[in-house]
């Protein structure tokens, strides 16, 4: 079982039982079968561009090959910064208390790129807390699911009397305008430009 998410706010700690919510639990899932002639189930392969190895669903989720075709395992992968330095590893967030910050603006959840969306399952509720959420307070805090090199936010709410963590990034807009106005000009004559449709 994975590790809680567990916060503090005001010196108190709050843990948090998680599970990932996703399309399938909410309204279930059809999946096509394909069959061989034996009515066993095929399963999808593909060649490397050379033709020398079967590649399997999965495989390429454990690693990589550099361009001199030698494997690389995941766990050896190092992230780099646009200079090329290797970054810092962020280890996972869960199982470490986190620190809330908020109540925040509930319009922050409206500029969230969400990604992935958890029901909790409190485990050790502070009662404060639990009341700031149960009003409609929004709290935020740093996210990292598994380690790695990248953190996201993750936004704590209540809804219908359920807890969901929010996780995602904030989405930048740029928005743009035209430099000048185009006015209308009040003393304009247009009935030139009308159409006429007796006369086609």
């Amino acid at each position: 079982m994975a590790k809680p998410i567990i916060v503090t706010w005001g010196g108190v700690q709050s843990t948090f039982d998680h599970e990932k919510l996703d399309r399938a639990k909410l309204y279930g899932k059809r999946q096509r079968q394909i069959l061989d002639p034996h009515e066993q189930r095929c399963e999808r392969a593909e060649l490397s561009r050379d033709g020398t190895l079967l590649i399997r669903s999965g495989m390429t989720a454990q690693g990589y090959f550099d361009e001199g075709n030698a494997w690389i395992p995941n766990g050896k992968l190092v992230g780099l910064d646009a200079d090329g330095k290797p970054l810092p590893h962020i280890p996972s967030t869960l199982g470490e208390a986190q620190k809330l910050e908020g109540p925040v603006d509930p319009g922050e959840l409206l500029d969230l790129a969400v990604r992935s969306v958890y029901t909790l399952d409190p485990n050790g509720l502070d009662p404060k807390l639990e009341g700031e959420l149960r009003g409609g307070k929004v709290f935020r805090f740093v996210f990292c699911y598994r380690g790695g090199y990248d953190t996201e936010l993750a936004y704590l709410v209540c809804n219908g009397g359920a807890y969901f963590a929010l996780v995602g990034s904030p989405a930048v807009s740029d928005w743009c305008e035209l430099q000048t106005t185009v006015a209308d000009d009040p003393g304009g004559d247009d009935d030139g430009d009308e159409l006429d449709f007796e006369m086609f």
